[in-house]
């Protein structure tokens, strides 16, 4: 989101003709060491910059009308009360399943008296040793027995948290009209930053940083950074329960921006919510991809758009409850998807008989929990609750961050808590110990388990394509080349470079020989003229035809979304935001990028090639191995700048490989050192293989 850029550390690689340092997948984490940079002036070639956000525009559109279709069967009280029950099971799909629930180990460790209310300093452990920090807002009158209604407040990406001015404010003015609130801070925000040892530079951003190093990481072994979020807000509400000052019939959730998807999440995951008021997030899928809206990693529910679920949803689950949606007129969040959500969520209350229990409150200014929405969630939680009858909030003392502090000295790694990556590691290794003791998987299942982490559609044609002009100059190992667009799912491309020593206008030559296929790193084009492998293969195979290509979001489809072509290799750039996206479609984007590699082979048997020898480097290496394990074309294959193994990155603090090369699940299936092992057969070369710091290991 646009203004998290001002807690988060923005490297940002700008990429000159031919440079292909492996980019950084978070921020913070330390960039490879640089390949010696071109002086060739010229910049890659980049003719098809909007098709990969074309695409999933389409995808996202047609996920949406899927649950359109649905929601307009919903006629009658028994069908809003089956569709209630049908997005909840969805929900527990995308965030499921929970761990068990294990002792919080709450203690106070402090308190602050002031006029109204008593502010506890807390510490709880969400998981064992994995310590929440959180601030307990108890008014006066719970001192004389009476119970009152509570409120759990999630915080958006304010790197202080609770002490967040704004989230001080909402907590002190609930409190003030006799609500007991219980604010915690986020991970890897306010006291509980998840790597405060590693040394600056190299340290992720507070907030935004920090959730996409852990976040994407966990992927790999299975989890979801937004089921980690919300499993700390869940367990809040069992520690606000656990309190004599709270009334079990009364509890809500507020929270902004980052805490507003937080909110809509819990909505869906969390029964014994009464009322909740979500801020400055809710909107539709829809609107975040066409706007180019980049969402954090736990913003992006695993098969949340394969299931047909949108923003709205997560509040259905509340049905009949009441919600209300706090939106803002000049909010990055999409005001129309927020009407929309509303649109929705108004015809199911309607049809439960609960029409009053859904509003939308659209607030005058920009992104934040400002004091108009902070004002309409105590006059909808006053109506709920009818805790009270004051409209306007009352005057407020904001408090130093520092005497807000649980922890002794404002971290909780003072106390040796247990970070995320401790956990993800620990599973990484469990899982790579169980894939040890049993047989590894024959040719045929690690096809089939490796055709199903991807989510392949079928790929047994080639593809239509478009002969592009020539472009001079070059500089590739041969005179000539003829650029084919391949249209492997359209508007997706597949960019393919022909070498030649003649120039070639025209369609491929009929050719029953041998051919070599380049899958790119950054950019065939650039590699073409810089990188040495390719030179070396030319000359040393010169009857062979040579091919080159970009797949999708690459080289020449390289996205120039998110703020433009240089932001691509930054944290929350185009990236990212396509990889993210292909997590909520279930088409996990390096399996779109293998796609396009078995059309392209496809596209090369039409031309008349039986045997290929696939080449690939870095971020290409990865797609070509999934793609030469799967393609009978596929005779030899040579890769450099390989990863690893997916379980070096999970057992690894710090890395640098993006989101769009991982698989989600990968490890509780296979690794790559099994697909390895499976081309052996093909005569595999892996030369210079990168660890999960980008560099030979």
């Amino acid at each position: 989101m646009p203004h998290l850029r001002t807690f988060v550390s923005r490297r940002r690689f700008l990429r000159t003709a031919g440079a292909t340092p492996l980019a950084l997948a978070c921020d913070g984490c330390p960039a490879l060491a640089q390949e010696k940079q071109p002086t060739t002036p010229l910049g890659p070639l980049n003719r098809f910059p909007r098709t990969v956000q074309e695409w999933c525009v389409e995808q996202v559109r047609a996920a949406e009308s899927r649950g359109n279709e649905v929601r307009a069967k919903i006629a009658t009280k028994a069908d809003a009360e089956a569709y209630v029950r049908d997005v909840r099971a969805r929900v527990a799909r995308c965030f499921g399943p929970f761990p068990e629930k294990t002792p919080l180990n709450a203690r106070v460790t402090g308190q602050l008296e002031r006029d109204a209310y008593t502010v506890e300093k807390v510490i709880f452990e969400s998981r064992p040793g994995f310590h929440v920090t959180a601030n307990l807002y108890v008014p006066r009158a719970a001192k004389q027995g009476k119970k009152l209604p509570g409120v759990v407040g999630s915080c958006g990406h304010a790197h202080n948290g609770k002490a967040e001015p704004a989230y001080q404010s909402f907590s002190q003015g609930l409190a003030r009209m006799g609500y007991v609130v219980l604010i915690f801070d986020p991970i890897g925000q306010g006291e509980r930053s998840q790597y405060p040892h590693v040394e600056k530079p190299d340290r992720p951003g507070v907030g935004v940083g920090e959730h996409l190093l852990a976040g994407n990481q966990q992927f790999l072994v299975g989890e979801f950074f937004g089921s980690w979020r919300a499993w700390d807000g869940v367990r809040a509400l069992d520690y606000l329960l656990s309190r004599p000052e709270v009334d079990s019939r009364h509890v809500g959730i507020t929270g902004n921006s980052g805490g507003g998807t937080m909110t809509a999440w819990l909505c869906g995951v969390e029964p014994r919510w009464t009322m909740a008021a979500p801020a400055c997030f809710v909107t539709t899928f829809r609107r975040n991809l066409e706007n180019e809206l980049p969402a954090d990693t736990e913003q992006c529910p695993p098969r949340v758009l394969a299931l047909g679920l949108d923003h709205a949803d997560f509040l259905a689950c509340m049905a009949p409850k009441p919600v209300v949606i706090l939106a803002k007129e000049k909010d990055y969040f999409d005001v129309r998807g927020a009407e929309e959500a509303f649109a929705r969520l108004r015809r199911l209350y309607q049809l439960l008989g609960a029409e009053e229990n859904v509003k939308l409150h659209i607030g005058p200014t920009g992104h934040g929990y400002s004091i108009e929405n902070r004002e309409a969630m105590y006059q909808w939680f006053n109506t709920a609750t009818g805790a009270s009858d004051v409209k306007s909030e009352p005057k407020l003392v904001v408090e130093k961050e520092e005497d807000l502090y649980a922890a002794p000295k404002g971290q909780v790694s003072e106390l040796k808590a247990r970070t995320v990556f401790s956990f993800t590691a620990a599973t990484a290794r469990q899982l790579e110990d169980a894939r040890r003791v049993r047989p590894g998987p024959g040719p045929g299942a690690l096809a089939k388990r490796v055709r199903d982490a991807l989510c392949l559609p079928a790929s047994d044609r080639a593809p239509d394509y478009r002969i592009l002009r020539p472009v001079t100059g070059r500089k590739y190992p041969k005179p000539f080349a003829t650029a084919y667009a391949l249209e492997t799912e359209k508007p997706a491309v597949a960019v393919v470079y022909r070498l030649d020593d003649q120039q070639h206008l025209a369609r491929p030559p009929k050719n029953t020989g041998g051919a070599t296929l380049y899958v790119s790193h950054h950019s065939a084009d650039a590699e073409l003229r810089d990188e040495p492998l390719l030179a070396e293969l030319v000359n040393a195979e010169p009857k062979t035809a040579f091919y080159a290509c970009d797949v999708r979001g690459v080289g020449e489809s390289r996205p120039d979304t998110c703020g433009g072509t240089n932001q691509f290799l930054a944290a929350y750039g185009s990236d990212y935001f396509y990889a993210a996206h292909g997590v909520m479609l279930d088409r996990p984007y390096v399996g779109q990028k293998t796609f396009d590699v078995l059309c392209v082979l496809e596209w090369l048997k039409d031309v008349g090639h039986k045997e290929v020898h696939l080449v690939a480097k870095g971020w290409g290496a990865v797609p070509a191995t999934f793609a030469a394990l799967l393609s009978e074309r596929v005779t030899r294959v040579t890769l450099k700048n390989a990863l690893t193994s997916y379980a070096d990155v999970a057992r690894a603090e710090q890395y640098v490989w993006p989101l769009s090369c991982f698989v989600p699940g990968v490890l509780r299936s296979f690794d790559l050192p099994d697909c390895y092992a499976a081309l052996a057969a093909k005569k595999l070369r892996l030369i210079d293989p990168w660890g999960a710091n980008g560099k030979p290991k």
